[in-house]
């Protein structure tokens, strides 16, 4: 790792603490934030940038005859045939039951549980408690009309420590879960990782430890040897890269460390267990589908100078490319590697054949999208649009669709799942016992008119899955922020429908906007 770019993040997470601090907020991360700093804007918003062909590369024309504000009009949108309407939630942040049938210690546990970590203290220990109401839960699944639902599996629950022997009470949930899922007409996705290592592997290194990719295939192949092809869709690590910059730059996110030299060995160990997943269903014989889940971020220049380019250039290696590249081209971006350095612990930490482990073929890819990143010739960031209250996120619809199509274009026609998108709003109960939640129905509105476009200029999407189902335990942030279709008031565990989840069920009885 090249000096400048320690100093680099290292500037960039002490910057993020400060003005944390300063704000009297912390930022919620079901996306990541990144290297050098998206959450840390420029005061006022700078002219717009126009859409772009290539998020990496430069700026093009904004015009977009489908982004409308006015939430309560139809476009007259038409989606294909079939397509997977969804919704997304994870293990740690809605199930609850935190001692309960075996479950072990999570990272998340310990991380939650130590003073400072979370707003006001609160933790996953209850969360919307799920684990107990999930028939409950999924019959609202059926009322919205869903047609798939992703969602995660908790490692200790399945392995308390990470290894030997699965778990059968924690089996015997999620079966009912995914049986329960079909009675309903529903097809489950499932996500193998979702944040909640074991504590007991993070106490013998973690992430930083090679062994630790080995026990997740164990564990995976538990779990497909257990559930097989109940479950059609299978996904491996989600957001790799904000386990590395959340919780190895940043240190908001378990486990709490700010090591440079240490998160991008992360990476690769994380990348390692995608690939060691993928061989471990592939040796089941059965016949569903597996991929990565990845938080994608366009990196667009701020203005047209060579600078400006060469840094979001680079940008773009850290956010999309280290991810994405070793899965589809069997190679790490070598500016990356570059910068990283040869002495870098990443660098030194890739053994022969590691790639062609992460590079095993996938069925599909699993794409979250919440913010673009706008990158100056420093390699700084700055806003140009409103956020919302997460304030690391910019409200950009156009950056779905350039998402999109530049995955399809580089990677190629690899089917595509949009597995998370959407933005917590200040909701709130009404003495009716209604929750009004416009600007969410606006966000997904303008966000899923840009994935109708994306699929007329040939993207392979086949489904979308709002985040989140129900309002949940929002890792830093505790219960500050509310992202959910479903108001969820946790002291009676009374769960509410949005305006947005009648809005939502609407597109979906129609196939469209």
């Amino acid at each position: 790792m090249s000096v400048l770019t320690r100093r680099h993040l290292l500037r960039h997470a002490a910057r993020s603490a400060s003005a944390t601090a300063v704000a009297g907020v912390t930022r919620a991360a079901v996306s990541a934030t990144v290297p050098t700093g998206a959450a840390l804007l420029t005061a006022g918003d700078a002219t717009p940038a126009r859409r772009t062909g290539d998020p990496a590369t430069g700026p093009g024309d904004d015009t977009d005859p489908e982004r409308h504000t006015d939430a309560e009009g139809t476009l007259g949108l038409h989606f294909p045939e079939n397509f997977g309407w969804g919704a997304a939630t994870s293990a740690y942040q809605i199930e609850g039951a935190a001692k309960e049938d075996g479950r072990g210690e999570s990272i998340w546990d310990t991380f939650s549980r130590t003073p400072g970590r979370t707003r006001g203290g609160d933790n996953g220990d209850v969360a919307a408690d799920h684990y107990h109401r999930y028939l409950a839960d999924l019959d609202l699944m059926r009322d919205l009309g869903l047609r798939s639902y992703r969602f995660s599996i908790s490692w200790p629950r399945i392995q308390a420590d990470g290894r030997g022997a699965p778990n059968q009470r924690g089996l015997d949930f999620y079966r009912r879960l995914v049986d329960g899922l079909h009675d309903r007409g529903i097809a489950p996705m499932a996500t193998l990782y979702h944040w909640d290592l074991p504590q007991a592997l993070q106490d013998a290194g973690g992430w930083e430890n090679r062994d630790t990719a080995h026990r997740f295939a164990e564990y995976a192949d538990a779990v497909f040897n257990a559930l097989g092809t109940a479950v059609p869709t299978w996904l491996t690590v989600n957001e790799p890269k904000t386990v590395v910059q959340n919780g190895y730059l940043i240190g908001h996110h378990a486990p709490g460390h700010q090591d440079p030299d240490a998160a991008y060995l992360v990476a690769h160990h994380l990348m390692l267990a995608h690939g060691l997943a993928v061989q471990a269903l592939r040796a089941t014989g059965d016949d569903t589908r597996i991929g990565p889940a990845l938080n994608l971020h366009p990196c667009y220049p701020v203005d047209d100078s060579p600078a400006a380019t060469a840094a979001a250039r680079l940008y773009d290696g850290y956010e999309n490319r280290l991810y994405l590249d070793p899965v589809f081209t069997g190679s790490y971006p070598a500016d990356v590697l570059a910068d990283l350095g040869p002495g870098s612990r990443m660098v030194q930490g890739i053994r022969d054949g590691d790639l062609k482990i992460i590079s095993a073929p996938v069925d599909l890819l699993a794409v979250q999208y919440y913010t673009p990143i706008y990158v100056t010739g420093t390699g700084g960031t700055e806003r140009r649009w409103p956020t919302s209250e997460a304030s690391w996120q910019q409200i950009y619809p156009d950056g779905m669709y350039d998402i999109l199509t530049r995955v399809t274009r580089d990677y190629g026609p690899v089917p595509i799942t949009v597995t998370e998108n959407g933005l917590p709003t200040p909701d709130t109960l009404s003495d009716a016992g209604t929750v009004d939640d416009t600007g969410r129905i606006a966000f997904l509105r303008d966000h899923l008119a840009a994935a109708h476009r994306a699929v007329a200029s040939g993207v392979p999407l086949e489904s979308y899955h709002v985040w989140s189902l129900m309002d949940n335990f929002e890792w830093e942030v505790g219960y500050d922020q509310r992202w959910g279709l479903i108001y969820v008031d946790y002291p009676t565990q009374r769960r509410v429908l949005k305006s947005s989840a009648h809005w939502y069920r609407r597109v979906i009885a129609a196939n469209g906007l």
